[in-house]
């Protein structure tokens, strides 16, 4: 059940000023677009406050990057034992309908930005109208919708797995019919790691696949015979610059990605050509902060070449490995690119580096792996291990 109370700053004051203020409806021309929305008009100072939508780990790290850069994070979440709340200045706990709660959290912020995609459009475009929401609401509206969102990336001439859409049973046999067997059935909105999917076979009960989903809107996407999964995590800033991070390769298991490495096993080629990827999409939503690209990598004849899976418009599970292992993190990049800050060049420290995620009760285990050499873990505070939580993570550096 969301909870309704106000969580107040534990400090009263600014002692530092901030680039700009929203006074009500007396503004200046350039601080409003045409369509209503406000605009930055410069960057953040120390002292600042960005607001976060989300309170789980990734709102935690956000909030732990901008803290050394004199930032200051206010975190709005609907469950009271975020783990977020341990670690920021202020936080807000109320529903993402509460609009009385949402105006008070737009009025002690400077810039708001997200810790995951699902965050309700309504809730993004209504706080939109009161201070700078980046990245822009629209890209949370193509993302939130599989279907949109690969037909925006087959716009950009992007290779992905085949796909049909799927509203009803007769659009289920025309999708079949379009893109074969097997498949993957995907409700369009909602779902990660794994839920909100259903797998047909050959010769397997599509109908009962698409029970499953509760016959909710779905997307068939074709199987993909995959060598590997790798990702590429990106930051863009207000400035147009992109900056990626290196080709990561993922192993997943039950659907919860397990391990990251760095670097992958990928072509110099190839490795440009996934970042090409990622700086596209970036570069075709005006996208300002970090997101990832999830991609397969697959053989086209005699050539190996990528096919995205799918967008996360948010620091990334698969990015976890920059906080120890690179010369700049993920987060403080999105940090720096909500601020309005210049983004740095990150480079990896160590000859390879591998993250682990500690999933439901490994991170029980955890502090025996404190002794092992180049080692750092990071845990989330979540409370109770549930099987398949994610609860923490470990980054191991090899040294060059």
């Amino acid at each position: 059940m969301p909870c309704r109370r106000l969580v107040h700053s534990r400090h009263r004051g600014n002692p530092w000023p901030t680039s700009f203020r929203f006074l009500g409806p007396h503004l200046r021309g350039d601080e409003r677009t045409k369509d209503g929305l406000y605009q930055r008009t410069d960057v953040l100072k120390p002292g600042a406050t960005i607001g976060i939508l989300g309170g789980g780990q990734l709102a935690r790290m956000l909030a732990l990057a901008a803290a050394p850069l004199g930032l200051r994070c206010h975190v709005f979440s609907p469950e009271k034992d975020s783990c977020a709340f341990d670690v920021v200045h202020a936080g807000t706990c109320a529903a993402y309908e509460d609009e009385t709660a949402l105006g008070r959290f737009a009025g002690a912020v400077d810039v708001i930005t997200y810790e995951f995609e699902n965050v309700p459009a309504k809730t993004a475009a209504f706080l939109a109208g009161r201070k700078p929401v980046l990245p822009d609401p629209q890209v949370l509206e193509t993302t939130q919708d599989r279907l949109i969102e690969k037909n925006f990336i087959s716009g950009l001439k992007i290779a992905t797995a085949p796909f049909a859409p799927v509203h009803s049973a007769t659009q289920l046999e025309e999708a079949i019919k379009a893109v074969g067997l097997p498949a993957v059935l995907k409700t369009r909105q909602l779902g990660y790691d794994g839920k909100g999917q259903a797998k047909i076979a050959k010769g397997g009960d599509a109908i009962a696949a698409w029970r499953s989903l509760k016959n909710a809107p779905s997307i068939l996407e074709g199987f993909i015979d995959f060598e590997r999964e790798v990702s590429v995590v990106a930051a863009r800033g207000r400035d147009g610059k992109v900056e990626c991070f290196e080709v990561t390769e993922n192993e997943h298991r039950d659907h919860i990605l397990k391990i990251s490495r760095v670097p992958a096993k990928v072509t110099p080629a190839l490795a440009r050509e996934a970042r090409l990827v990622a700086t596209s999409i970036a570069r075709a939503f005006d996208y300002v902060g970090v997101l990832a690209v999830e991609m397969f990598v697959v053989r086209k004849g005699r050539r190996r070449t990528v096919l995205v899976n799918e967008i996360a418009p948010r620091v990334h599970n698969s990015g976890h490995w920059t906080i120890d292992a690179a010369t700049v993190s993920q987060f403080e990049q999105h940090i720096r690119s909500v601020a309005g800050w210049p983004l740095a060049k990150p480079l990896r420290l160590g000859r390879k580096v591998e993250m682990l995620n500690l999933i439901g009760a490994e991170v029980n285990d955890a502090a025996r792996r404190l002794t092992v050499p180049g080692t750092s873990v990071h845990i989330y505070g979540k409370g109770e291990a549930q099987p398949g939580r994610k609860m923490g993570h470990v980054t191991r550096i090899w040294p060059r």
